[in-house]
């Protein structure tokens, strides 16, 4: 099976200079967690999550309309095509720890989304992966990226 098959459309997107105020409302909008960063050509220069808008606003103390997507999204984009199969993308989104991927074109435009939940929806139908191999992967994502520290008081 191969990514087109079963990732989201269409594409919820937004600029780096916009604010996490205006993000915030395209994912409540939109029903979505994340939004790819575009640049003026639509190339996608970053990734933004709900949880980055959080974080962004707890650790600034500042109020969304005053914090730009650019000093709050990740710039490290990890994307798949619409051709990869989706063992590849499972396999890559463990490696690196992502529940979603964007799918980018040959410019780096966005076309799609695929995430763990796309996978999950598609194994049930499918009967060629089992509950465990799904399971296996989303462990993976979900494991701790450091160890967390226990504070004495």
């Amino acid at each position: 099976m191969k990514v087109e098959q079963i990732m989201s459309r269409p594409v919820i997107s937004c600029r780096a200079h916009d604010t996490l105020n205006l993000a915030a409302g395209l994912m409540w909008q939109n029903d979505c967690g994340v939004l790819p960063v575009i640049d003026d050509d639509g190339a996608v220069i970053g990734m933004l999550t709900d949880r980055d808008i959080c974080m962004a606003g707890y650790t600034t103390g500042r109020k969304f309309t005053a914090i730009t997507v650019a000093s709050a999204m990740a710039k490290n984009v990890v994307s798949c095509l619409p051709t990869d199969a989706i063992v590849e993308v499972e396999k890559l989104m463990a490696s690196e720890q992502v529940r979603r991927l964007p799918v980018l074109d040959g410019h780096r435009r966005p076309i799609g989304i695929i995430s763990l939940n796309d996978i999950a929806r598609a194994s049930a139908h499918i009967s060629r992966k089992s509950a465990a191999e799904v399971a296996s992967t989303m462990a993976a994502v979900c494991a701790p990226r450091r160890a967390l520290s226990l504070q004495t008081v």
